[in-house]
């Protein structure tokens, strides 16, 4: 690639399988546990917060930010989180990933390690998932906003009015 030239893509591209990776970001010092699942249910999700359980120092509170996705909602994963009091679970809103750390995590995944990588098989995505994970808890940092709330939400409005002047200009 050069500066100014478009990416290229071959259109051949075969995709060779998928995983499903759950992550636990700790936003105060940029720290992942991630795990890589063949299957995306509660059964799955409960393994996966039970290994963060057994990472987690005792007596430490667990702030769980998740989306609203259903396999996160089943009976048995609200039992286990249930007996467990020193986790304290918030769902983001609907299409508010923008608002959760662990999203902007998982763009970093994508953008380094994913985006162009050639993967033949899903047992080596998973291993160039691994050694992402692994490469970036080696000197893990947290995310930090750039902007102050006032300035976002400036920057809210401002779409918001553009986007209104819009609609309204077609009508």
């Amino acid at each position: 690639m050069m500066p100014g030239m478009p990416e290229r893509r071959t259109h051949s591209y075969v995709r060779h399988g998928t995983t499903t990776l759950f992550a636990a970001l700790d936003v105060a010092s940029g720290f992942v546990i991630g795990k890589c699942y063949k299957r995306h249910r509660a059964v799955e999700f409960l393994k996966f917060l039970k290994e963060i359980d057994a990472q987690i120092p005792e007596g430490l509170a667990v702030h769980i930010v998740m989306d609203n996705y259903a396999t996160h909602k089943t009976p048995k994963i609200k039992a286990w989180l249930a007996r467990r009091p020193h986790n304290h679970v918030h769902f983001t809103p609907t299409s508010a990933s923008w608002i959760n750390q662990n999203e902007r995590w998982f763009a970093e995944l994508t953008r380094k390690q994913i985006q162009r990588g050639v993967h033949t098989s899903v047992r080596q995505l998973e291993a160039d998932i691994r050694t992402f994970i692994e490469l970036h808890n080696n000197n893990p940092r947290p995310f930090k906003w750039t902007k102050s709330a006032d300035q976002i939400l400036a920057s809210v409005k401002r779409f918001c009015h553009k986007a209104q002047q819009t609609l309204c200009g077609e009508l």
